[in-house]
């Protein structure tokens, strides 16, 4: 991993770059979510193939985790996450090529490039902002989010005001990454690998109970978000709101994740433990899912924000762990690759379930139950990862 900056100045610069990173991995989710009608519409897909596209790339954010480690070694972070940014404009750019091959090719590129940036960023936050994890996790989180907002309150209207199909809306969200890509590059280069500096390697980290807390809360919310992002704007639309109107919502629920990741990891950092606030953000996440699934549609808005609340403020947590139960940078990598590999390989079952769900029993309404057991999985792995306690591993310093 690359030295320390030195001034305030590199570290501010620093941060906005991360954020501006953090921004684009979550565009693809998204922006497919809210075309998936579409997409299913016009390549015949089915809805079990429509839950596989949904899944594949965030099994791929599990499969592809492990090799962040092994590239931030020896490459150094930043470039490491200047291949991210290359790799994530290649598979967004070849999901728009308007077949289904391409679509999961792209698709899995796109999700291995979102792997690595998931793993480093972590760790990034525990070398560089040791002092300030809760504002610095809060503003990389609330970016995530918000790139995931945009993407589902635009695409539609974006595609409807150029006169064009889904192969463009889910193409486009490439140009951010271009754009991030160039302004990262000459401080990635710059800093070349001479400078980098070891990460050491790490024993016994899967010995650790409360490492795999850690682990399985951030895979069992992450199933939930995956559903929300994957799955939201169809269900709803099976309701009878409108593609535009769907879209919108999913948007404004994420914009509530984008509140809540900046505000919960502020609070959450100041307790002694995270235990309570983790059940309590459980409960509003599958209330408001909920209440969208079968409540009146006139209250879809109110459930929306809820919902927003409880998944936002989930996933801040979940990033906070990784940092505040780590005791160093080199710990935190580790158990951030741990976390995420295993995590997101777990996540993956959530949105293909729904697909499959959905074509078993011809609508949605099966789904509540798979959202209250997943409901019940995260909050005892939250209760468990919120203990004030630091995972026990060795690190290898000879």
């Amino acid at each position: 991993m690359t030295t320390v900056p030195t001034s305030r100045t590199s570290a501010i610069l620093l941060g906005a770059c991360l954020i501006l990173i953090a921004f684009n991995l979550r565009l693809v989710f998204s922006s497919l979510s809210v075309l998936l009608p579409e997409i299913t519409a016009g390549l015949n897909m089915s809805g079990t193939v429509a839950g596989y596209l949904t899944t594949v790339p965030v099994l791929c954010m599990g499969v592809f985790a492990p090799a962040a480690p092994w590239l931030g070694r020896r490459i150094g972070t930043e470039r490491s996450l200047l291949i991210v940014l290359v790799l994530l404009t290649i598979g967004t750019a070849l999901r728009g090529a308007d077949g289904i091959g391409t679509l999961f090719v792209g698709s899995i590129i796109a999700g291995g490039a979102i792997a690595i940036g998931n793993v480093l960023l972590p760790s990034l936050v525990k070398r560089d902002f040791a002092s300030r994890p809760g504002l610095m996790t809060g503003l990389y989180t609330m970016s995530l989010c918000g790139g995931a907002a945009v993407a589902a309150a635009a695409t539609l209207p974006l595609i409807h005001g150029l006169g064009s199909e889904w192969d463009l809306g889910v193409a486009m969200w490439a140009v951010p990454a271009v754009v991030v890509g160039l302004l990262w590059a000459p401080m990635a280069l710059k800093t070349g690998t001479g400078g980098v500096r070891k990460m050491l390697p790490v024993r016994h980290l899967h010995r650790d109970p409360l490492a795999w807390n850690v682990t399985f809360f951030m895979g069992l919310q992450s199933a939930l978000a995956y559903c929300v992002m994957g799955w939201l704007a169809p269900i709803i639309r099976e309701r009878g709101v409108s593609g535009t109107e769907a879209g919108i919502v999913v948007s404004v629920s994420i914009m509530m994740q984008v509140v809540a990741c900046l505000l919960v990891p502020l609070l959450a950092s100041r307790r002694r433990d995270q235990r309570v606030i983790s059940v309590t953000l459980v409960l509003l996440a599958i209330v408001g899912l909920l209440g969208m699934l079968a409540a009146p549609l006139w209250s879809i808005w109110i459930w929306a924000v809820i919902q927003g609340i409880g998944q936002g403020g989930l996933f801040a947590v979940a990033m906070m762990f990784i940092v505040l139960r780590s005791p160093d940078a080199h710990v935190a990598a580790q158990l951030s690759g741990m976390a995420q590999t295993i995590g997101y390989v777990l996540a993956a079952g959530g949105p293909l379930l729904v697909g499959i769900l959905h074509d078993r029993f011809g609508s949605f309404d099966a789904t509540a139950w798979l959202f209250i057991g997943l409901g019940v999985l995260t909050a005892y792995n939250g209760w468990r990862a919120g203990r004030n306690m630091l995972v026990r591993a060795e690190v290898v310093t000879t």
